[in-house]
């Protein structure tokens, strides 16, 4: 079974919302984590926006990079371009894959203006995450033939 790790800075948001889609889109067929390079909690908004498209995130938790040390991923998708560019010497990974995603945390606005900027990166986390699983799953169907 394939090891897939979701990195972001705090993981709040976007690594958690690319943890929910790949649980749900790959029915246990992989281990799915998320991390951060820090653990900032998980944002209520990220939880409202994922709950509107029937991905339940609410028991999920947010946890530092540390405290997989030790631990190997076949992929390792980073989400925001601070991750990608950290030198992780906690993990081993087999490969990288990144993903430019703005931070829904950093948008400033109204309650639902704020919501409406967290639908609006949880629609292009849904997107990329779909296409990861789709070159995921073919590389797998290409190694089994």
């Amino acid at each position: 079974m394939k090891r897939i790790l979701v990195l972001c800075t705090g993981n709040s948001c976007r690594s958690q919302m690319a943890e929910g889609y790949l649980k749900f889109y790959t029915q246990s067929g992989a281990e799915i984590y998320s991390a951060g390079l820090e653990s900032h909690g998980i944002n209520p908004y990220a939880i409202k926006a994922m709950e509107e498209d029937s991905i339940d995130i609410s028991g999920q938790h947010s946890k530092p990079i540390r405290v997989f040390r030790g631990r190997h991923f076949d992929y390792l998708v980073t989400v925001c371009d601070e991750a990608t560019h950290s030198l992780l010497r906690d993990i081993t990974y087999g490969e990288k894959i990144h993903f430019s995603i703005p931070d829904p945390a950093a948008f400033e606005g109204g309650s639902e203006e704020k919501l409406e900027e967290f639908r609006r990166v949880r629609e292009i986390v849904k997107k990329k995450m779909l296409k990861f699983i789709g070159k995921a799953l073919q590389e797998n169907t290409e190694a089994a033939a």
